[in-house]
Parts: structure tokens; sequence; C-alpha cells
């Protein structure tokens, strides 16, 4: 199974910037976003702080990130189609939104999806989450969960990340993957993807 985290890893975005730049204070979200994947941050926290000043916001400026921002990063696609036809697995897991977590998975055909998912009311974001965060620790229960629905050990997953809040699920994976990570995650990471695409994982596998 392949799990992997979305922003600035699956995805060449940071979505919670982008959503931010469309209300005019991008450099104070990312400078909390950069300082969280650091694990200078409490992530809970930080979220909460960072989803506050989304609100009021409409919510077709998610929208407008996903269709006019986001895109797979190289290598993306090409490598969801190659664990499907090794039937593979696959999911992402993400401390953003379940927006573009779920809008993704049916974009590229991956399998699972989990993220935070952002309350609205009226057409306009309130400022909050709806349900528990998912951070560190909820991640790597996403993907016991996922082996356990699919009868699969642990040893048997690739997780992907770029930040602190994706120690803890490479660390429960039988192989982790930083794909051009932040320092921390470099230094923990079985296998380290700095330069090219994702689809440099294939050549992992015996032909």
């Amino acid at each position: 199974m392949f799990v992997s985290d979305m922003d600035s890893t699956l995805i060449n975005i940071e979505c919670i910037d982008e959503i931010a730049d469309f209300a005019g204070f991008k450099p104070q979200v990312a400078s909390i976003t950069e300082r969280a994947m650091q694990g200078e941050l409490d992530f809970d926290a930080s979220l909460i702080e960072r989803v506050a000043l989304l609100k009021g916001l409409d919510v077709e400026v998610l929208n407008k990130v996903y269709t006019e921002r986001l895109q797979v990063n190289p290598g993306g696609k090409e490598l969801i189609q190659f664990f499907k036809t090794r039937d593979i697995k696959s999911a992402v897991v993400s401390g953003g939104f379940t927006y573009f977590t779920d809008r993704l998975a049916k974009d590229i055909e991956l399998d699972h999806a989990r993220a935070n998912e952002l309350d609205i009311e009226n057409g306009q974001l309130t400022g909050i989450t709806q349900g528990s965060i998912i951070n560190a620790t909820a991640k790597a229960e996403f993907v016991a969960e996922l082996c356990e629905k699919h009868k699969i050990s642990l040893d048997q997953v690739i997780v992907v990340g770029d930040g602190a809040n994706d120690l803890l699920m490479m660390s429960v994976g039988g192989l982790s993957v930083a794909y051009h990570a932040k320092p921390s995650v470099l230094k923990q990471a079985n296998i380290v993807i700095s330069f090219g695409g994702l689809d440099k994982m294939i050549d992992f596998f015996d032909e």
C-alpha cells in the first residue's frame, strides 16, 4: 500500500496558504505553516490559528485554489497508475482539507483520502473545522486503519511525506520516503528524493 501526505508532497502547494492569498494575508499564514512543518509549532494550535483567519471567505475560493493553483507534483499521476497495475492500494492523508483531498482522490484515482473538514455556513468559511483534527497521530492511525481494512501488515506500506507532521506515520510504515522534505524529515526517512519527480519511486520495484 502507498500512503502520501498531500500538500507539498503529492501536490505543488500548501492549500491553506493559497486560500489565505485570496484573503490578502498569505505571508502571515505561510509563515505559520512553515514553522509548523519544521516542527517548531504545535500542529493543532497552528491549524486552529490559521483556519480562524479564513473566516468569512466565500467557499468559491476553494474551487479557485483547486482549479487555478493546485497541480499534482511531477510523476504523481504516473506513480498512482503504476500502483494500479500492481494492484497496490493508494491513499492520501492530510492536515489540510477534505475539499482538496477528496477531489484529488477522484481526479487521480486514489483509493482512500482523509483530511480536516472545513466548516461552511451560507457559502462562507466559518473559521473552524469539524471533528477531530488530522494531526501526526491521526495520520499514523489512518495508516494502521487502512492496513487492518485491507488485511496487510504495516511493513507492507510505503509512506511519503515532507514535514514534521508526517514523521509519525512515516515511522510506522515499512518504507519511509522523504520527498523534497524539511531537514528533520530527511534525517529520519529510509529513502530521500530531493531531485526529480514522484515517479522515481517506481525504481524501488523490481521488474
